[in-house]
């Protein structure tokens, strides 16, 4: 927390970047808030919560103006949900130690990485009726949730690439499915969390007005303006400094 208070406006600039960027392909940013405030050295216990916090408030913006702009489809999204919240809320209550925790998040923002930069056009033709494709959602969705209550995030990062891949829906779709997962997700690792472990909300506020206005204009201009690949070169970015910074505190030089 003696971070924070030293460098409050570093950070709010950090995550309103990081809440911008994210918001634009339907995310909320938890992995990269997770990254900067390990870099800060906060307190692993309360990372999770404070990231899921800051999720639900950027996807909530993300959510509308996706949905409005008629990219939501929820023959899409549901399936993933069905698996994914009560594996969010299981995984809410797993206490990892601190290595293990970091390991696990350097992991997340590498696979992110490596998908915008070296697997942007890559597809997959599934040859599988309906069925196949719901029972294809229930297990990613299971898995997604899982590590996402784990590490504090909503799990979005990994479902919008997912459903591009997986030839489930298109950009805009994936980008709407992805906010709202995000958001649902979130919710449910949060409830679980504040089970075991609170914080006080005031402490973060400066960081909570940072990313409601990075993600009110970067998920406006996702979803009305920008073109995905734009967004998605800012979001890869924002997430190899994330790595640069993160891999320097837990291996250092």
């Amino acid at each position: 927390m003696d971070n924070i208070i030293s460098s409050p406006f570093i950070l709010a600039i950090l995550f309103f970047i990081v809440a911008f960027a994210y918001s634009s392909v339907g995310l909320g940013g938890g992995s990269s808030y997770t990254a900067f405030m390990a870099i800060f050295g906060i307190n692993t216990l309360a990372i999770p919560m404070i990231s899921l916090i800051l999720n639900l408030i950027v996807t909530s913006v993300g959510s509308y103006n996706f949905i409005r702009n008629k990219h939501g489809r929820m023959k899409l999204i549901v399936p993933f949900l069905i698996s994914s919240m009560p594996m969010a809320y299981l995984g809410g209550s797993l206490q990892l130690p601190q290595e293990r925790f970091y390991w696990i998040l350097l992991i997340s923002l590498a696979f992110v990485a490596i998908r915008i930069y070296f697997w942007q056009n890559t597809s997959i033709n599934l040859n599988i009726n309906q069925k196949g494709k719901f029972f294809l959602s229930i297990v990613a969705g299971s898995i997604l949730g899982l590590v996402a209550g784990i590490i504090g995030i909503g799990g979005g990062i990994y479902l919008v690439p997912l459903i591009i891949i997986l030839g489930l829906g298109n950009e805009k779709e994936a980008a709407a499915c992805g906010t709202v997962f995000v958001w649902l997700n979130s919710f449910s690792g949060l409830l679980s969390r504040l089970q075991y472990n609170h914080i006080n909300p005031t402490h973060y506020i400066i960081l909570m007005f940072a990313v409601l206005s990075g993600g009110i204009l970067g998920s406006y201009l996702g979803s009305f303006k920008f073109s995905p690949k734009v967004m998605e070169k800012i979001l890869g970015s924002v997430i190899i400094i994330a790595i640069l910074l993160l891999t320097k505190k837990m291996i250092p030089l």
